[in-house]
């Protein structure tokens, strides 16, 4: 005869096998393609290469979710292209502002003129890496995190796991970490919770990206210098340039992010968007 506890043992057993897969999946996903983007020789490969790589995983994202939670992926429904385009005017706009500070305070300085085809190169190759972080970690794992616990230990759970993948970068910091955590991961979250759309998040991930790199020539994540617009460095105390890290780990960038997140969350609260944590179903007991 049949337990009556196990169809529910077998249940939460299969589902997690699936959630494992799925994060496993995109994880594995992410390091392929942050590795082939980060290679790209030239502009025309980059420009190509890399937007295809996002598309890409944005089907394989819709596929998976697809077959395995068997619902329609809504984060990725319309309107995209206004959501991607005020994310990435946002993110241009933050690093500006994040950038011109720190050079009013002395930490950051023009030295040269860079390329157009270094610019563009890494354009092409930011297109793969903000699609593919953002999918992983707010349409995987801050969703996942989000439906157990609720948004509020979902936004510190995915943030703190974003910040720790950072600790691969060649010029990483313990402070860098800390910093790209509060800044972006939450940010980046609190983008994803406002909208319920991975089209805010990913736009706001890439011109962030295209400006600190491709624009002012700076250090991305403690990543090595890639081709810019203009040959830039930071020089002054850790607290305002963020060091090897790069400016992402400058106070400067923690308190115009922040300010950012509060707003989004903010603007969550008010449309009723913050999921409260779920309440545990107490069973009663069995005579």
């Amino acid at each position: 005869m049949t337990s009556l506890l196990s169809k529910p043992a077998r249940t939460r057993s299969h589902s997690a096998g699936r959630t494992a897969l799925l994060v496993a999946t995109f994880l594995i996903v992410m390091l392929v393609v942050n590795t082939v983007a980060s290679a790209l020789p030239n502009p025309l490969v980059s420009l190509v290469v890399g937007p295809a790589m996002g598309v890409l995983v944005l089907w394989l994202y819709a596929w998976f979710v697809g077959r395995i939670e068997g619902r329609s992926v809504v984060e990725l429904d319309r309107p995209r292209a206004t959501r991607l385009a005020i994310g990435a005017l946002g993110g241009l706009a933050l690093a500006a502002l994040t950038i011109g500070i720190i050079a009013l305070l002395g930490g950051y300085q023009v030295t040269g003129i860079g390329t157009v085809a270094g610019a563009l190169t890494v354009v092409g190759m930011m297109c793969a890496i903000a699609v593919t972080e953002e999918v992983l970690f707010r349409g995987v794992i801050l969703q996942l995190l989000q439906r157990a616990f609720g948004t509020w230990i979902a936004l510190a759970g995915s943030s703190v796991l974003f910040g720790l993948v950072h600790l691969l970068n060649p010029g990483a910091t313990l402070w860098g970490a800390v910093a790209i955590a509060v800044e972006a991961g939450l940010m980046l979250g609190a983008a994803f919770v406002a909208t319920r759309s991975l089209w805010l998040p990913i736009g706001l991930h890439l011109g962030w990206n295209i400006a600190l790199v491709a624009l002012f020539g700076t250090i991305s994540s403690g990543s090595d210098a890639q081709g810019s617009l203009v040959e830039g460095v930071t020089q002054g105390p850790i607290w305002l340039t963020g060091g090897a890290f790069g400016p992402e780990a400058s106070l400067v960038a923690v308190l115009a992010c922040s300010a950012v997140t509060a707003v989004l969350l903010v603007w969550a609260h008010r449309n009723g968007r913050i999921v409260p944590r779920p309440r545990r179903r107490v069973l009663p007991l069995q005579a």
